[in-house]
């Protein structure tokens, strides 16, 4: 697309594009990483990562016996 165009709208693009990107919201690194830590420890109760899954939900423990690779 870009090799069809002339450098004059390449650049008019590139303008267009920047101040779409200059009127984005912003906010601090340290904020979104407090944020981020909130919203994961907030979760982490129900994490089965971190909990384990019970025995009884567990699809995979059980009397079906093993895998044996011979």
């Amino acid at each position: 697309m870009a090799r069809d165009m002339s450098d004059k709208e390449i650049l008019k693009m590139e303008l267009d594009q920047l101040k779409k990107e200059v009127s984005t919201p912003r906010t601090p690194v340290s904020a979104n990483c407090t944020d981020t830590i909130a919203f994961v420890e907030g979760l982490l109760p129900n994490d089965p990562l971190i909990k384990g899954v019970p025995d009884d939900k567990n699809p995979y423990k059980g009397d079906k016996g093993g895998c044996i690779i011979t």
